[in-house]
């Protein structure tokens, strides 16, 4: 499993999103490191890290994860997963709480019908053939250069195809979740406003200011971005930051 460091400091640990790598955090690597060490990964089958004879689930890529802090001797870190690497870091809160202390999930829905309607089609369409067209895109171009087996870039495919079709929702494992979340949207995302709504409703926000009390965790709905740049834009880490400081208290 590839993954590199950057900064010092609080350990923070970036996943990336669907055919992505350490590299799509790039831009916005330098305003983090200023303030936490960074633990970039490359998540099953993705960038550096070579495909395993297993599926790709949210669940087992949670159980890496997992898995990283402890070969590291890392009683509990701070975690940021955007889209695909969102659901990998939720799924390391519910299945292996100690060790986060923190969560930030950029663009991602609690559950599988939280995506667009379009967002859904597209994602069911993801195999083999759909790789071939993809051929020639930054995203492959990227793949070519990062990969050890650069020839698997149909089965990463194929494999993403059969875990984006799964069905999912978790809500449950959501509301009993113990650390702060914070939740990050871009305002024309892959998921609708009311998903955002329902997501950070869950985690106890929405519920108006009864006695200036304020729930652990936060929203933000950043204004002029999409799904696809948001987790680029320098308005990222301007949000991550205070939130990742500030001092956590459940309301009163």
């Amino acid at each position: 499993m590839w993954y590199e460091e950057h900064g010092a400091g609080r350990p923070l640990v970036l996943l990336h999103g669907s055919y992505g790598s350490t590299e799509t955090f790039a831009p916005v690597r330098p305003a983090l490191a200023t303030r936490r060490r960074l633990i970039a990964v490359d998540l099953q089958g993705h960038g550096r890290t070579a495909d395993v004879d297993r599926p790709l689930r949210y669940e087992s890529l949670a159980d890496d994860v997992a898995a990283l802090l402890r070969h590291l001797d890392l009683p509990e870190a701070d975690l940021l997963g955007y889209s695909l690497g969102g659901g990998v870091a939720l799924r390391t809160a519910i299945q292996h709480p100690a060790l986060v202390r923190r969560l930030v999930l950029v663009s991602t829905p609690c559950r599988r019908r939280g995506w667009h309607p379009g967002a859904l089609a597209a994602m069911s369409a993801h195999d083999a053939r759909a790789a071939e067209r993809m051929r020639g895109t930054p995203a492959y171009e990227r793949y070519a250069r990062l990969a050890p087996r650069p020839q698997d870039w149909p089965v990463l495919w194929a494999r993403s195809g059969e875990l984006l079709r799964r069905d999912y929702d978790w809500s449950a494992e959501v509301a009993a979740l113990p650390m702060p979340v914070l939740l990050v949207f871009a305002d024309a995302d892959a998921i609708p406003v009311r998903h955002m709504a329902e997501f950070f409703g869950l985690l106890g926000g929405g519920r108006g200011d009864v006695g200036g009390d304020r729930p652990m965790s936060r929203l933000a709905v950043l204004p002029g971005l999409t799904h696809d740049d948001v987790v680029t834009s320098p308005a990222l880490p301007a949000a991550v930051l205070p939130f990742l400081t500030h001092p956590a208290r459940a309301p009163g």
